[in-house]
């Protein structure tokens, strides 16, 4: 998949184009349903599937105090929905001034004449356009004017409610990956590259790569059973026990990412690795002292052994 970056207005001249719009964060299942469709309808018009997405999102623009912090960077965006079949992202750069255009100024210029758009893809509470003045059915009339047919689709409903973003994120925010992963339909991940540590796992026999993670957001804090992978070793998953939090044991305040490999040895610093969450194995605590956490720990590393050697 290529991803453009649309600088500027002149058409791009993509074949039979099919698009689909939105802020795309966490690509979760009610983004999947979009991009389906879209990835459908190009193929059977040997056409083009796009999705067109903004950088930074809008809220970060129009109301920086109340953003909410992103589920995933752009490259990790990028790799889920090339995985997913679409040819073509193009991120639209955010501004104040593109906030500011009417609807029909961003159907004409943006879908009709930067994207050639012969289909249109939203969700059906999809608003557009200054103080989000367009929705639905202001884009089907604009796609009649125009020439393109739109589609609105209904949110995936799960676990009671429609799959979002803020639910994902508040899932994360109490551990709950589980939740998490029903609604993205795959693990909620993080990338990090392993830096020079305390040291402390190492001295309790029980060595730990500590991450810098490059996602705005992780898991809340606790022990995790979690699939691991280093970067340009995708297939090669191995199984891990990862610890998010302070470590209060040691009086510390900084949050920090410990995955512990199993069953691994290597030097693994300045490596880029991939947690992939799979069961959260329980809460961050405060240990007596040294002997009770290592207990703990190797209590931790069996039951993650467990979790994941299941089916």
């Amino acid at each position: 998949m290529e991803v453009v970056r649309l600088e500027s207005r002149e058409p791009r001249g993509w074949p039979e184009t099919a698009v689909a719009v939105g802020n795309f964060d966490g690509v979760h299942r009610g983004h999947q349903a979009l991009v389906a469709l879209v990835v459908r309808d190009a193929r059977a018009a040997a056409g083009t599937s796009v999705v067109l997405t903004f950088d930074p999102h809008p809220s970060r623009v129009l109301s920086p105090d109340r953003a909410p912090a992103s589920l995933m960077t752009l490259d990790q965006k990028a790799e889920i929905l090339g995985s997913l079949g679409v040819d073509r992202l193009a991120v639209l750069p955010f501004t104040r001034e593109l906030s500011r255009r009417e609807p029909e100024e961003f159907a004409r210029e943006i879908l009709q004449g930067m994207l050639g758009a012969r289909v249109v893809v939203v969700g059906s509470s999809f608003r557009f356009g200054r103080a989000r003045a367009g929705d639905l059915q202001t884009l089907r009339r604009l796609g009649e004017e125009l020439g393109f047919r739109v589609h609105g689709l209904r949110p995936v409903m799960s676990q009671g409610g429609p799959v979002s973003s803020t639910r994902i994120r508040e899932a994360l925010a109490r551990g709950a990956v589980d939740a998490a992963r029903d609604f993205l339909g795959r693990p909620f991940f993080v990338d990090g590259a392993v830096v020079e540590g305390a040291g402390r796992g190492r001295q309790l026999g029980i060595p730990t790569a500590n991450l810098k993670v490059i996602n705005e957001i992780v898991p809340g804090g606790g022990v995790y059973a979690c699939w691991c992978s280093v970067h340009g070793e995708p297939s090669l998953k191995h199984p891990a026990a990862v610890n998010i939090g302070r470590r209060p044991t040691f009086g510390e305040g900084t949050t920090t990412v410990e995955a512990h490999l199993l069953d691994f040895s290597g030097n693994l610093y300045g490596r880029t690795l991939r947690l992939e969450f799979q069961q959260r194995l329980r809460e961050e605590r405060t240990f007596p002292g040294p002997e009770a956490l290592v207990a703990q720990i190797r209590n931790d590393l069996d039951e993650a052994r467990r979790v994941l050697s299941a089916p």
